[in-house]
């Protein structure tokens, strides 16, 4: 047993030392930069916050951490339908409140240690439970995507139960989301809180190195259950500045560049690349202070609604790469999506009006922009656009403009005493999802959600509750809908656009796609 282990360490040193030598040789923008064979080079919006799968909310982290970890199901390629994974199948009880999982035999984690069902139940006690002994390796920021689980019971080996307290239709849709990604007991009882240092999951990938603010590399585990990755390695550089992003895709020195600015798309229409469009569930939007301040009066909510002209930063600014939004649920969402709503028009008279009825012309806003992140496109541009929108109809919005961590960690604890309004953008699984997590009155942050503008109405709680226990997708979809209607007339944030998202790849990357989860699944990528 110790020198199979010996062998395991070496081969996974051997491994992670060729692609490490290998990224060495790449120089920063050197025309003639040429990445290494077989080792994928991906131009990443931001440095990861973490990469515990439980203590993240971007996207931007999620890319990586789907390489690393597996969830108990996942979703079909192409889809957001659900389908096994780590678990070979599950059943549901007659009243929709428990789910029963078998999981696969011989996964085993990347420290060796095996998949078993005491491991699944570890993974949702230490995000659920305060008294969980590692509880305190988190927070764990969308925890809230499982509050409705009761209890977790290992009922032999293989065979895990979740007991929820209610139905809850977006159980396994949640379960697929990178917040119920299983990690490995032991490595969280090894490293704790260092454990977003040093990840083990049971993925296609390994993790081999994280240097901060260069590069994060994953290599591929030869003892993956299932059919093994084709690359070698995959380094995941940070490269904040979208300019700095296409100059490094051009010159070479990466293999693939997420999330391409609408101006550079130009750059890349020749045979050297390949451009990669997918549509996804997907929202810009501007976070409204409702809890004071001048956004506090519904009139002025709606005010900038009408002053932005959305239709201009959709077809200048982001060059037609997305849609004007018309409310908080993407059209991607079809069976849920409002269609009837139509999209604020652009009616700076109509903006004035309300101002001046409020009491509020000449206002001064505090305004969060954020450089980049996940899904923000192409943030400081689109900030400067609105900045000029609002001083045509006299309010005097100061741009305070942070890095993409420094930004989340300002907005997520709420704007109260801060600011008066912040970008944001969020891709998602379910439409409960978003509403759920950022407009109900009990996800206020001080209660753990994301709702940093404050905004409450006791009948939207209402309808997002009642929507989580409909199992019918018909009567959910009546729900959401009528929800739809109230915010977009209560206007807690300015609805700017919905995004189709994009990648380049040059033309050594064989079998790319993109995902309409926004994820990044590499394990069957070619170089």
């Amino acid at each position: 047993m110790k020198q199979m282990r010996r062998d395991f360490m070496k081969a996974l040193r051997s491994a992670a030392r060729t692609a490490l030598l290998a990224l060495c040789a790449i120089g920063p923008l050197s025309v003639s930069a040429q990445t290494p064979p077989n080792v994928l080079i991906v131009g990443q919006v931001a440095e990861p916050k973490s990469l515990d799968p439980h203590a993240v909310t971007a996207v931007n982290d999620f890319r990586i951490l789907m390489n690393l970890y597996e969830g108990l199901v996942q979703y079909k390629d192409g889809t957001l339908e659900v389908e096994p994974a780590l678990a070979e199948s599950w059943t549901v009880s007659e009243d929709g409140k428990t789910y029963t999982f078998e999981l696969r035999d011989g996964v085993k984690f990347h420290d060796g240690t095996p998949l078993t069902a005491d491991a699944v139940k570890f993974n949702f006690d230490r995000m659920l439970d305060e008294n969980h002994p590692y509880h305190n390796t988190g927070p764990f920021p969308l925890s809230f995507f499982f509050s409705s689980i009761e209890n977790v019971e290992a009922v032999d080996p293989q065979t895990v139960r979740f007991t929820l307290n209610a139905p809850y239709a977006p159980f396994l849709s949640n379960l697929a989301y990178p917040t119920g990604l299983i990690v490995s007991p032991e490595a969280v009882k090894k490293h704790g809180k260092d454990f977003g240092r040093q990840p083990s999951g049971t993925g296609p990938f390994r993790f081999a190195e994280w240097a901060s603010n260069t590069k994060v590399v994953v290599v591929r585990n030869d003892d993956y259950w299932g059919d093994k990755a084709k690359l070698e390695a995959v380094v995941f550089r940070p490269i904040t500045d979208a300019n700095t992003r296409v100059a490094e895709m051009l010159a070479g020195s990466i293999d693939i560049m997420v999330e391409v600015p609408p101006n550079a798309l130009s750059e890349f229409q020749n045979n050297r690349y390949q451009v990669v469009e997918q549509a996804g569930p997907h929202v810009w939007f501007l976070i409204l202070n409702a809890k004071e301040g001048p956004f506090a009066d519904k009139r002025m909510r709606q005010a900038v609604n009408y002053a932005i002209n959305k239709k201009a930063l959709v077809e200048g600014v982001l060059e037609g790469t997305a849609e004007v939004a018309a409310g908080p649920t993407p059209p991607a969402f079809a069976w849920a999506y409002n269609d009837s709503l139509q999209p604020y028009p652009y009616d700076p008279e109509k903006a004035k009006a309300l101002i001046k009825e409020a009491g509020q012309e000449g206002a001064k806003l505090t305004f969060y922009v954020t450089e980049g992140g996940s899904g923000m496109l192409d943030p400081v541009p689109m900030g400067t656009a609105i900045q000029a929108d609002l001083k045509a109809v006299g309010l005097d919005a100061a741009i305070e403009t942070y890095e993409w961590n420094t930004f989340l960690g300002k907005v997520n604890p709420g704007l109260e005493g801060k600011a008066d309004m912040a970008e944001m953008a969020w891709m998602t699984n379910d439409p409960d999802t978003l509403p759920y997590l950022a407009l109900r009155t009990d996800a206020w942050p001080d209660k753990g959600g994301f709702n940093s503008g404050y905004y409450s109405n006791p009948e939207v709680d209402k309808l997002l509750e009642a929507a989580r226990e409909a199992t019918d997708q018909n009567e959910r979809a009546k729900l959401y809908r009528e929800m739809q209607e109230i915010v977009q007339e209560d206007a807690p944030w300015v609805f700017v656009a919905n995004w189709k998202q994009n990648a380049v790849t040059n033309d050594q990357v064989q079998d790319f796609k993109l995902q309409p989860s926004f994820f990044l699944i590499l394990k069957d990528v070619q170089k």
